[in-house]
């Protein structure tokens, strides 16, 4: 080391400085280089231990059980174990919540659906969570609707149905699943379409709805293929339209809504699979891929159908559009329905 004259400083040799900044820059191209290679040598690590799936609805139920036959596929694809954690409560906000808060790492996944990302954020005052909070990973699958009705309804057809409502306002009654559920909305979809005024009938689930429904204590219900199907298939009610804008394969003669004449009406139900927010890109793309190859089993897709469900994969690009359009379209839903939970 030199030092110049004046008294007190010191001066670096000119050789030593620029040793120092070459090794500075070194171990700043070499932070970055870390930080670059980081994210893919965790995707090319993922996974390496169990993950979780919460499921925010109770054990056995349409949700759950479509979640298990997919996701049980995708363990085999990753080759770790996804454990299926059910925390229902709350139309789903305390499972989805609960994932909010978990590490963004690719080890906690949450089985969403239209219900609790574009339903909810509008019926409920304080759901616990935000849309924000998570990275779609992939859509599963589209759910359509069978709009049924009892045993001897007086009406073979929808637009009989429509033409009797008008003609006697509130006379005829439409049962759901719960203030602001799938079957709700549907419902309310109808009325304002249609100009009619049927009245709702909320339920403490879907099971409750459709055996009154069949039991002749109300009159009708717009409800999700997998709960309506086998009361149809059993002849213990009658189905008039199904809600999606083409016909569903199984009820090929069963007419859409828009064919029998509520023009601009089409809804269905639809799940998917995401992260919370900050979980690695490279992660999130090994966990669609996954999902993408699952859903392209032609076996699997069969199974679905028999359920009602048909595959819908999409890039966490367009599912992270589709589920802000659908935020959009169910919240004028609920604004216009007047439901709301506290």
């Amino acid at each position: 080391m030199t030092f110049d004259a004046s008294p007190g400083r010191a001066r670096r040799h000119p050789a030593a400085a620029l040793r120092t900044l070459v090794c500075s820059g070194l171990l700043a191209s070499g932070s970055l280089a870390v930080s670059l290679v980081a994210p893919q040598a965790m995707a090319a690590e993922y996974p390496s231990k169990p993950m979780r799936l919460v499921v925010p609805f109770p054990a056995g139920g349409g949700g759950d059980t479509l979640a298990r036959l997919v996701m049980t596929r995708v363990e085999s694809e990753l080759g770790q174990p996804i454990v299926v954690e059910n925390l229902p409560g709350a139309g789903g906000n305390i499972g989805s919540a609960s994932a909010a808060r978990a590490a963004p790492d690719g080890y906690t996944l949450l089985y969403g659906t239209n219900g609790t990302f574009a339903i909810n954020h509008a019926l409920y005052t304080s759901p616990g969570f935000s849309p924000k909070d998570f990275t779609p990973v992939s859509q599963l699958t589209q759910i359509g609707a069978l709009f049924v009705v009892r045993p001897n309804f007086p009406a073979a057809s929808v637009a009989d149905l429509i033409a009797q409502a008008k003609a006697n306002p509130g006379k005829f009654t439409a049962a759901s699943a719960g203030n602001g559920t799938t079957s709700h909305l549907a419902l309310e979809l109808l009325n304002t379409g249609a100009g009619t005024q049927i009245l709702h009938i909320p339920y403490r689930g879907g099971a409750l709805a459709i055996a009154d429904v069949m039991g002749g204590q109300v009159d009708m219900m717009i409800d999700v293929i997998p709960n309506t199907a086998p009361q149809v298939k059993g002849g213990r009610v009658t189905a008039l339209a199904v809600s999606t804008a083409e016909r569903v394969p199984g009820f090929e003669n069963v007419p859409t809504m828009q064919e029998a004449g509520v023009k601009g009406y089409a809804i269905a139900a639809w799940d998917g699979i995401f992260v919370p927010a900050g979980t690695p890109m490279p992660v999130v793309q090994r966990l669609e891929s996954a999902i993408h190859k699952v859903l392209a089993d032609p076996a699997l897709q069969a199974q679905l159908r028999e359920r009602g469900a048909q595959v819908a994969p999409s890039s966490p690009a367009d599912f992270s559009t589709f589920v802000q359009a659908e935020m959009k379209r169910w919240g004028d839903v609920v604004q216009q329905s007047g439901a709301r939970i506290d």
